[in-house]
């Protein structure tokens, strides 16, 4: 049985989008080429692979077997090429990385030329979505989440953490006054989140949850960026991922506040990864590198 790889790959993106003209968009090729492709391969089989109806496509039993076998010696081939190209050239070809748009913005784009710089033969495909991806289905090679997932299928590794602080604008501060204790917060204006009302619980340090702050804003928004920028227009003081709010620090935009009466709420930050792909060197190159970038943030 001769196949052809390209085929069986093209036949396994088919199975998962559930389509025919799915996968000849992500392919950007005319929906004939993709269907010349799968009457090759049924050839190449000699049985057929897809029931087609008018309701879509559904695995025969054999293309059931194909696809089992196919992705195992897709994912096989996939790392010999990237391990021998790796040693003889270092880490290369396209990441698709699936990332919420917070941390699309405060890690990986501040990040990203030094990553170039070390790895010039490395590509990113950024899928910023704050929905969760279902990574074999949309072909996602890392996805920066907080939280560990809870699947025996993908390998998780910590890259670092982030936290909540409160935060206001110099101008802000010359105009109302700097905060010295949590009950000078009664004076100020506070920014709060109504897209998300627990944001607008700012928790006392010490963990006790009786002596949180209720924030009903002077401001709302829903939306983080924002917030963001209501701070930093010195509208009012807000709490801001620290992962966000730390390149403003350094450059004198932002001050941090309170920091030692409320409890930052630390959570880890995960590269989460397919079993089969996380031992790919240009996908350890760009967990190291980033795990290197956000703890030489702290």
């Amino acid at each position: 049985m001769q196949l052809q790889l390209d085929d069986v790959a093209l036949f396994t993106r088919i199975a998962k989008l559930g389509t025919l003209s799915a996968a000849a968009r992500e392919r950007n090729v005319p929906v004939s080429q993709v269907t010349r492709a799968l009457t090759r391969l049924e050839a190449a089989c000699g049985v057929r692979l897809l029931h087609r109806t008018t309701h879509g496509l559904s695995l025969t039993d054999e293309g059931d077997t194909l696809l089992s076998y196919g992705q195992r010696l897709l994912e096989t081939t996939a790392e010999l090429d990237s391990e021998l190209s790796g040693k003889l050239s270092g880490p290369s070809g396209w990441v698709r990385v699936s990332v919420s748009p917070l941390l699309a913005e405060c890690v990986i784009a501040p990040s990203l030329q030094g990553l170039y710089d070390r790895h010039p033969a490395l590509h990113l495909d950024i899928n910023a979505d704050d929905r969760v991806a279902d990574m074999a289905r949309d072909g996602i090679d890392i996805a920066i989440r907080t939280g560990s997932p809870n699947s025996e299928t993908l390998v998780a590794r910590k890259i670092g953490e982030h936290g909540r602080s409160l935060y206001a604008a110099p101008a802000y501060l010359a105009r109302c006054g700097t905060p010295q204790h949590p009950d000078d917060l009664a004076r100020h204006h506070l920014i709060a989140n109504s897209a998300s009302p627990n944001l607008n619980r700012w928790t006392r340090a010490g963990g006790s949850t009786t002596a949180a702050l209720t924030v009903p804003g002077h401001t709302r928004t829903d939306n983080t960026a924002v917030v963001l920028s209501l701070v930093r227009h010195g509208v009012g003081i807000a709490r801001l991922n620290d992962l966000m709010a730390a390149p403003l620090v350094r450059s004198g935009e932002l001050v941090p506040l309170l920091q030692t009466h409320f409890d930052g709420g630390r959570v880890p930050i995960f590269a989460v990864m397919l079993q089969e792909r996380h031992r790919l060197p240009k996908i350890r190159a760009c967990i190291d590198y980033w795990a290197e970038w956000i703890a030489g943030m702290s």
